[in-house]
């Protein structure tokens, strides 16, 4: 019978090739690419990274965990020196180019921020705090919802994705979202 410490670190070795792998195939191929093209990249079986991974999204959220805490903290992190408004047009913007880092992602973006990871949880409470905080003070309209602002990062994703060229329009097409749903 083999040892369970070792079973342990064999488990979060494969966990560890899974997420490079991944993380690489995205990059590459888009959040599309076949899962079973990631297992053989990562030296494991299907099975092996359906054991992980129980879905393509909960991989998604996996691999944009670090990204996710980071434009959280860094959203946190300028709270004091802008206004709300300004806040959570930067947030926008920065959530929208990491949606667009693997092609494919944005149509999953809803689905990926239901994993619970730390990532996609940290995300769902800034942007419900900046939505409140720009409500608090009237900027914003009372009547979007956290889930109204993901379905418009998901269009100006999709908008990004299927021109690149649109990738550096992104302030503009935020800008346009925000004449929709400022209260000014």
């Amino acid at each position: 019978m083999a040892d369970k410490s070792v079973l342990r670190l064999d488990a979060r070795q494969n966990r560890e090739r899974i997420l490079a792998a991944a993380e690489q195939a995205f990059r590459e191929r888009g959040a599309g690419v076949p899962l079973e093209d990631v297992a053989k990249r990562a030296g494991v079986g299907i099975g092996t990274l359906y054991r992980r991974f129980p879905t393509r999204e909960a991989l998604l959220a996996e691999t944009s965990n670090a990204r996710f805490l980071a434009l959280a903290e860094a959203s946190r992190a300028r709270d004091a020196t802008l206004s709300p408004e300004q806040a959570i047009r930067a947030f926008l913007e920065e959530l929208v180019l990491n949606t667009s880092i693997y092609q494919s992602l944005a149509a999953s973006l809803g689905t990926v921020l239901q994993c619970g990871t730390p990532g996609c949880n940290a995300i769902k409470e800034e942007g419900q705090r900046l939505l409140g905080r720009g409500q608090d003070v009237a900027a914003i309209r009372h009547d979007i919802t956290f889930d109204d602002l993901i379905c418009v990062v998901i269009a100006i994703s999709l908008a990004v994705e299927q021109d690149v060229s649109s990738r550096t329009r992104v302030v503009h097409l935020v800008d346009l979202l925000f004449g929709g749903i400022t209260s000014r």
